[in-house]
């Protein structure tokens, strides 16, 4: 029960954290200047030529309509209410429909995109970590160093814009700003090479959130790893005999392990801000370009409802970070159950 106890305490800790992260996601968008209706007239005026005094008697009916004219509590007690009660995050100003079916695609592709690029990236990562650590100072080492330093201090939006270059104007490349071509786009069943065509359109998206997400876990985990290659339990396990493998794999890379495992829930925070910053470049369908969308229209509830379930899938990122690092250590098991009893 020591673990299941711990988990029990890591969520209810973390109901006070939702509040707090739902009352900034709601107040980011209301703190901004003007509203959905400020919007709206200077769209309208600049469309039919009207002036502002024109459009004020609709636009103050418009605003009492959709609840603009509340204080900013009340309009977060009737948003989180909605969300508590029916899991209902308010409908779109500028689509008039449900928030949870404008996002309700491109979150998961988000989403998706996001989790295989982290679980490859930190894989890569790892494993270029140890093979630099283990190879110090040689020429696969230099290698992996000078990669990691390019995919931590270059923007992946220039690298997003020379890819887009690149495949644009010089190879002609008809696989961007889709996820599927129109033979696939109406498709439902699912078949190989559908998927293939998936991949053509979002592996610019992948590799580059690969790239940068590896990056730093490189760093961390060749910085780790040489550290504990020359501890003293690692001499002394060698002075018995052990092989280096044995050394290597049992001994040093678990312990070597544990500030990337740390690290890796807030990693999938931000392999998703990753790829919002590509798809914006690249126009891929998914939250990146509906969150610029709607914060230029002040659609509030689209945008609040974005951040909150970021937010709430960083937390679940920390906590399986946390579970993961206590089914590893030993050491993180028993204080773990100790604090459960």
């Amino acid at each position: 029960m020591g673990l299941l106890g711990f988990i029990a305490r890591r969520v209810v800790i973390t109901i006070p954290l939702l509040i707090g992260i739902s009352i900034a996601s709601f107040a980011i968008i209301v703190a901004v200047p003007g509203d959905y209706v400020d919007a709206w007239m200077g769209q309208t005026m600049a469309q039919t030529g009207l002036s502002r005094e024109d459009l004020l008697p609709r636009a103050e009916a418009l605003r009492e309509e959709l609840g603009l004219d509340r204080s900013f509590f009340a309009q977060y007690f009737i948003w989180i209410k909605g969300i508590v009660l029916h899991w209902d995050f308010g409908d779109s100003f500028t689509q008039s429909r449900p928030v949870s079916e404008v996002i309700g695609i491109r979150l998961p592709r988000s989403l998706g995109i996001a989790l295989v690029a982290l679980v490859i990236g930190q894989s890569i990562g790892i494993l270029l970590g140890i093979y630099a650590a283990v190879n110090q100072y040689r020429w696969g080492d230099t290698i992996a160093t000078v990669v990691a330093f390019l995919g931590i201090v270059v923007p992946k939006f220039i690298t997003s814009l020379v890819i887009l270059y690149v495949l644009v104007f010089i190879y002609q490349y008809p696989y961007i700003g889709a996820f599927n071509s129109p033979e696939y786009a109406i498709q439902r069943e699912f078949s190989f090479a559908k998927l293939w065509n998936l991949f053509l359109h979002v592996w610019p998206v992948l590799a580059i959130s690969i790239w940068a997400g590896s990056a730093l876990t490189t760093r961390m985990m060749r910085g780790n790893l040489l550290d504990v290659l020359n501890a003293q339990y690692i001499e002394t396990a060698r002075a018995k005999g052990l092989t280096r493998r044995r050394v290597l794999f049992k001994h040093a890379v678990p312990n070597a392990m544990h500030p990337v495992i740390m690290n890796m829930g807030s990693r999938f925070d931000y392999m998703i801000k990753g790829e919002l910053e590509i798809a914006i470049v690249l126009g891929l369908p998914t939250i990146g370009p509906l969150i610029l969308s709607s914060v230029a229209e002040r659609d509030m509830y689209v945008v609040s409802a974005i951040f909150l379930l970021v937010a709430v899938m960083l937390v679940i990122g920390n906590l399986l970070a946390d579970i993961l690092l206590a089914l590893l250590d030993p050491r993180v098991r028993r204080a773990t159950m100790a604090g459960g009893k």
